[in-house]
């Protein structure tokens, strides 16, 4: 098989189910979830398999995750089976709480970096922000889109960001706090 088909020469793009234009809106937001899923295959590729086995199988579990919502959104056959449940958003709410309370408590805003496996972590959570933002558009724009993937998103943005606080706080490397930010997290 080869990788390319020339198919897509002309500006258009195969999903399940039909085709459409290279740059819609249901294109880039499952083309930003392939996005996200690479930084995150990069996050894991900068952690150490010992120390940081729970993050490891959580980063792995999401890249599946992701990868059911990416098709959720491709998905445009009439009769649809959802691959993205709940579940995983429950289970993410849970890894936040354990890092959350893993990590020193926050009392300022932070600036995204520290150990390469963090900053490559706070750059899927600005990715995954972007898609979560694409996909509340190609809801407003079709109906018949999961709500589950924003939601699923916007959990992994949060999960994102507690784990790239939890790699820096194992590696003994602290959070940069935002200078001319005053204390505003209670």
């Amino acid at each position: 098989m080869k990788l390319y088909t020339k198919s897509g020469d002309t500006g258009k793009t195969s999903i399940i189910g039909g085709r459409v234009d290279k740059d819609h809106l249901r294109v880039e937001a499952y083309g930003t979830i392939d996005e996200l899923n690479s930084f995150i295959g990069k996050a894991v590729s900068e952690l150490d398999l010992e120390k940081f086995k729970d993050l490891i199988e959580d980063l792995t579990a999401i890249q599946h995750e992701l990868f059911d919502g990416g098709g959720d959104l491709a998905n445009v056959m009439k009769e649809r089976h959802y691959k993205l449940t709940d579940e995983p958003i429950a289970v993410l709410e849970k890894r936040i709480d354990a890092l959350s309370e893993e990590a020193p408590p926050l009392k300022r805003f932070i600036l995204p970096g520290g150990s390469p496996a963090a900053a490559t972590l706070h750059i899927a959570r600005t990715v995954a922000r972007r898609a979560e933002r694409e996909t509340v558009s190609l809801m407003k724009e079709i109906e018949d889109v999961s709500p589950v993937v924003q939601k699923y998103l916007n959990r992994l943005s949060d999960y994102l960001f507690a784990a790239a606080r939890v790699v820096n706080y194992r590696l003994s490397i602290q959070d940069v706090e935002y200078i001319r930010s005053g204390d505003v997290f209670k």
